[in-house]
């Protein structure tokens, strides 16, 4: 059956996912369980159900947070509002958004101050669209694909800026700025792209893997937009692709006949998940595993304060 698996590089866990997680891990060993964490912390169930283990309890309403209690805001950004309620019940507020996402955040307000309206690029429902939408009450539109840029209605043409959920396909969102460029061609864009270096590496790695192997195997959960986005682009590149939450969501059928099989795994998947991925191959079948030359990601993102204080020792015990 399979003979050669190819590793994607990189893979996996990107910065604001590792500090996500460490941020809810250091509250639990500093603060005691349970933590609060507003909507899952990534999206992946593995992390999340560990996580909850652990002492975490995820909710959606803030209603359903004690008086007093510790908070987490998940990796993906909250609006305004949400930001205002939390701050007026009082809680005790750690701030795992992403710094990327927060940087979207922080240039919405700006140029929101001085009259911009916005067209968002993103999906409708997920978290981070919400969180971005919910920094202004008004003025920003926004657009799924090149059918929606048509039907954008501005209340002034003058000032208009563009912002990009951060992990969208780069080819998808290239083509719909195209379509805003050309139907508003005063728009401003950001200095540099919002769609995230993780996001561009993972999706660059996948294009290099593809056209190598009959397979591509994405581990990630179905929530996730970033591994979405992996196995939607590999089945652009013409490779049959599946994603998976873990190594026993993969079927025997799927690799009868496909000698070399490409695996890689989205920005919020723990590497514990693709090295069981990996052994249930090699029960298949599989007889070599080799890793593809590919960036080495070195970004590191600071912890909020009042938590970076405990050793990290401390912190990986509570992890194991």
């Amino acid at each position: 059956m399979t003979q050669d698996v190819l590793l994607a590089e990189p893979r996996g866990f990107c910065a604001g996912v590792d500090r996500a997680i460490e941020i809810v891990e250091r509250a639990l060993t500093k603060f005691g369980a349970p933590i609060y964490v507003r909507h899952e912390i990534v999206h992946n169930t593995y992390v999340v159900n560990d996580l909850k283990s652990k002492g975490a309890i995820f909710i959606e309403d803030l209603a359903d947070v004690p008086p007093g209690a510790t908070l987490v805001f998940s990796a993906h950004g909250v609006s305004q509002a949400v930001r205002r309620e939390a701050t007026e019940r009082g809680f005790q507020i750690f701030d795992a958004t992403c710094p990327l996402v927060t940087k979207v955040h922080v240039e919405v307000a700006k140029l929101a101050r001085e009259g911009f309206e916005f067209i968002m690029i993103g999906h409708k429902g997920h978290p981070e669209v919400e969180g971005t939408m919910g920094q202004l009450n008004e003025g920003i539109h926004l657009v799924e694909d090149v059918a929606d840029v048509a039907r954008v209605v501005l209340r002034q043409h003058e000032k208009l800026a563009v912002v990009t959920q951060t992990t969208l396909s780069v080819d998808d969102a290239a083509e719909i700025l195209q379509a805003v460029r050309e139907r508003f061609p005063q728009v401003r864009e950001p200095k540099k792209q919002d769609i995230c270096y993780a996001t561009q590496n993972r999706q660059d790695a996948v294009k290099l893997l593809a056209p190598q192997v009959d397979i591509v195997i994405v581990v990630g959960s179905p929530t996730s937009s970033n591994s979405n986005r992996l196995r939607e682009l590999a089945e652009r590149l013409g490779t049959p692709a599946y994603m998976v939450d873990g190594a026993e969501d993969l079927q025997a059928a799927w690799f009868e006949g496909r000698a070399r099989v490409g695996l890689t795994a989205g920005a919020s998947a723990p590497e514990v998940l693709v090295k069981a991925v990996i052994d249930q191959l090699r029960a298949f079948g599989a007889t070599s595993v080799r890793k593809l030359d590919g960036v080495q990601e070195q970004v590191r993102f600071p912890l909020p304060l009042g938590l970076g204080d405990k050793s990290m020792a401390e912190v990986s015990a509570a992890r194991s």
